[in-house]
């Protein structure tokens, strides 16, 4: 997703989860796939190295995530809450597939 109106549509829709590192929204849509926006603030990490290695972790997480066929014709968007240390790599991965789940079980 590159539009803010899409970011927006999803965000007020308010199917949410919180976690240490990460929110993540989430909206059903009918396009037969499903779709990641990430927001990685410079506020949060300002280093552009630190915040590309922290949305390719998002991407690989999701796309492991997807293969359980449950992620399809979902709108995801995850937002950093937090700087990610280097040694919570695996954290952030792991939050992730759980606040996933999580959303997926309450709005699924």
């Amino acid at each position: 997703m590159h539009k803010a109106t899409e970011f927006a549509a999803i965000i007020n829709l308010k199917y949410q989860v919180s976690g240490d590192l990460i929110q993540i929204y989430m909206k059903p849509n009918r396009l037969g796939y499903a779709r990641l926006g990430l927001i990685v603030s410079k506020k949060i990490e300002r280093h552009a190295v630190k915040r590309n290695r922290i949305k390719r972790i998002l991407r690989e997480t999701f796309r492991r995530n997807r293969l359980n066929d449950q992620t399809n014709e979902i709108d995801w968007v995850i937002r950093l809450r937090r700087s990610v240390a280097k040694n919570e790599s695996i954290k952030l991965a792991t939050e992730t597939r759980l606040l996933m789940l999580q959303l997926q079980q309450c709005h699924g």
